[in-house]
């Protein structure tokens, strides 16, 4: 054949991994290199077609409604809304099934109801926020399954609609959610439900996962087999998930036993190391999580694990696919100048190519996973010229964590500002060979500035077999490449903006209510209740309670106008007592009620004149009481009260006698003791309202 025979690298690099690279890798490298330079159109066409994007971590934040999803995969701990399978409603409640992953998981960890932390019950009923749960009774039931190889379906669902959903309907292998929203009383729904139908979203512990280090016949100490998921455990090691994702149908398709397992325990402890953070804690230092759909470009999906945790996935000379640890390994590789043709050394130095500071973006798990900006790394402000590229953002949805992402980020400022060099050497060097699974080299090429230098390669390695020769590119970088000083470098993530609480309508503010009467017609005065409260806002209307102690008439209630600070009652029963309390809507919810206000009723606060021409005449076991009613129009009763001391205040109501004003009037009470005693007359208006106390004297009553 014409030409200079050339294989394609052998590196799957999260560095800068081209697109045909990667595809190699899932359709069989030696495939490649073997069968020709050329994949076909057909297969070009494959490797370039245009999938749908790795969701960001707020794609999660709503429910999908549509025919067929693509079933969502979930790695680590990951906060997402599910698909729809089932919405219907009978007898006043909708019943939701909704598919939160497309496989076994761990556990659920927290519920969502729109943007609220939900608290359920043993039975599933939502007791937190309050609004959900009216006087003991749950508006909102949420249950879960965890997608095991046979489940089974939900009871309730199956006995409300036995016609179309059966215990055959048991969604084998997916995660579900089952949420039941009942019906409230009109006046009562934007109280119980402020932002209408309920959004469900829930954190979870996603798949499960194998994990070499666990597997006792691959030189670890464990149960864990690869061909036996029911083994494996949940982990949120970046390695693992990566591992996972190769061998997935929905990721490299490939088989654990083609993968070099020693490489990916490494990795896995690696991932696990302790690294401290700004605030002198610990956490482990590539640990992560995330989601995406079955439909998402694998490639794409395997490049967020990779960068995230710093790996370099590739093929092995054996064929089996290994990787390289996120840590900087002595290179064990070494090319001088007289084993290199030629070398090409990019100082990096243009100021259209400097990179001054790097913004970064992690999703912080401790502010329900919203994806925020964490502290910029380096100084974007340090050079005056707009030539300058000062800053690059970092961003990837896998990584929780402000010092992951801080790490990244020092690794995106060295290595877009790092010395870059292209180099082609002899092929059969001492280790050349090795150069296609090395991730660092070591270059001495003292006439270039390069003493003992080491490289990380970044680009694919060329071999030319013709001429036995071996090209790649890298940067410059030295062994404190992957050192992190958390309480110098990490800084602090300025505030994300948090939502505040909703308080709901606010309660009435100096809720004052009194008696007043008004003339009706006949020129007689009515009572009605007037009630004030201090002006808030011009869309509130406020509802006036009234009800009887007695309990007699039942409640009874009055609005006022939007923006008013008073409103009045009906007319109200002359002499009863009322308790009454104020509450605010507005925008179809109400506040709470204030406290309950004690108040009698009175028509008339006028008192009629006293009695006059009192006498009494006692006898055996009673007294006669005369007197002369006033000539007051108001004058409606006579009370009789009787003490054995000449004290009013302590007298007992010993009878009341109603009569016409201006008439002469007696009454005989009876059942009185032998003794001295004392009495009192005193007129009352309609309303209860007493007049001037007339006094009898004392007088004996005989046995």
């Amino acid at each position: 054949m014409p030409g200079i025979i050339e294989t394609i690298s052998l590196i799957v690099s999260s560095l800068a991994t081209t697109t045909l690279a990667a595809n190699a890798l899932y359709l069989g490298t030696s495939a490649l290199i073997y069968g020709g330079l050329a994949l076909g159109a057909a297969a070009l066409q494959g490797a370039f077609a245009s999938k749908p994007a790795v969701p960001k971590p707020d794609d999660g934040s709503y429910n999908l409604k549509q025919s067929v999803p693509s079933l969502a995969y979930v790695l680590g701990r990951a906060k997402k809304g599910s698909d729809y399978v089932f919405l219907e409603e009978v007898g006043g409640k909708a019943h939701h099934i909704m598919v939160w992953a497309g496989h076994r998981i761990q556990g659920f960890v927290q519920h969502y109801l729109h943007d609220d932390k939900v608290t359920l019950n043993a039975d599933g009923g939502v007791t937190d926020p309050g609004h959900y749960d009216k006087d003991g009774t749950s508006f909102v039931h949420i249950k879960t399954k965890l997608g095991l190889n046979a489940e089974t379906a939900y009871s309730e669902v199956v006995t409300a609609f036995p016609t179309i959903w059966n215990n055959n309907c048991r969604g084998d292998g997916l995660a579900s959610v089952y949420m039941r929203v009942s019906t409230v009383d009109q006046k009562d729904f934007l109280d119980v439900f402020p932002n209408q139908m309920p959004e469900h979203s829930a954190v979870g512990d996603g798949a499960l996962l194998y994990d070499p280090r666990k597997d006792s016949t691959q030189g670890g100490s464990g149960s864990h087999r690869y061909n036996n998921p029911s083994t494996w455990e949940f982990s949120t090691n970046l390695a693992l998930m990566r591992l996972w994702h190769l061998c997935h149908p929905v990721g490299g398709k490939m088989a654990y036993e083609n993968m070099y397992l020693p490489d990916w325990a490494n990795a896995a402890n690696v991932c696990d190391q302790n690294v401290t953070n700004r605030t002198g804690g610990t956490e482990k230092r590539y640990h992560g999580g995330f989601w995406f759909r079955a439909s998402n470009d694998p490639i794409e999906v395997g490049r967020i694990m990779d960068e995230a945790a710093e790996l370099v996935v590739y093929e092995r000379a054996d064929g089996k696919i290994g990787v390289h640890a996120g840590e900087f390994v002595t290179p064990d590789v070494r090319l001088t100048a007289e084993n290199v043709y030629s070398i090409r050394v990019d100082k990096n130095k243009r100021r259209a190519n400097t990179v001054l500071g790097v913004r970064g973006r992690y999703v912080n798990t401790a502010k329900d996973y919203i994806t925020e900006d964490a502290a910029i790394y380096g100084d974007p402000y340090a050079v005056v010229d707009d030539n300058t590229e000062r800053t690059r953002t970092f961003e990837n949805a896998a990584i929780q964590s402000h010092n992951h992402c801080q790490r990244k980020q020092k690794l995106t400022f060295v290595r877009a500002n790092a010395r870059r060099v292209s180099v082609v050497a002899d092929y059969t060097a001492d280790g050349a060979r090795d150069i296609p699974y090395r991730r660092f080299v070591t270059l001495h090429y003292p006439s270039r500035g390069l003493a003992e230098a080491v490289v990380e390669i970044t680009s694919s390695v060329t071999i030319d077999l013709r001429n036995m020769r071996i090209s790649f590119s890298g940067i410059l970088v030295n062994s404190s490449l992957y050192s992190f000083n958390a309480a110098t470098e990490e800084g602090e993530p300025g505030e994300s903006v948090e939502p505040l609480p909703d308080t709901g309508v606010p309660v009435p503010v100096d809720f004052a209510a009194t008696i007043q009467t008004e003339v009706v017609s006949g020129g007689a005065t009515a009572a009605f209740i007037n009630a004030t409260w201090d002006f808030v806002d011009d869309t509130l209307t406020y509802e006036l309670e009234y009800d009887r102690t007695s309990g007699s008439t039942g409640v009874q209630s009055v609005f006022s106008e939007a923006g008013a600070t008073q409103v009045r009652s009906g007319y109200l029963v002359d002499g009863e007592e009322y308790k009454v309390r104020l509450r605010a809507w507005g925008g179809g919810s109400k506040s709470e009620w204030t406290d309950y206000i004690f108040l009698t009723a009175t028509a008339d606060p006028v008192a009629p004149d006293p009695v006059s021409g009192v006498s009494v005449t006692p006898a055996a076991g009673q007294a006669e009481f005369q007197w002369t009613a006033p000539n007051s129009a108001n004058y409606y009763a006579c009370r009789i009260y009787i003490n054995t001391t000449n004290d009013l205040g302590t007298a007992t109501l010993a009878a009341t006698e109603y009569g016409p004003p201006s008439a002469t009037d007696l009454r005989v009470v009876t059942s009185l003791a032998a003794g001295t005693y004392y009495g009192w007359l005193r007129s009352i208006n309609p309303s209860g309202v007493p007049g001037t106390a007339v006094a009898t004297g004392s007088f004996d009553v005989t046995a």
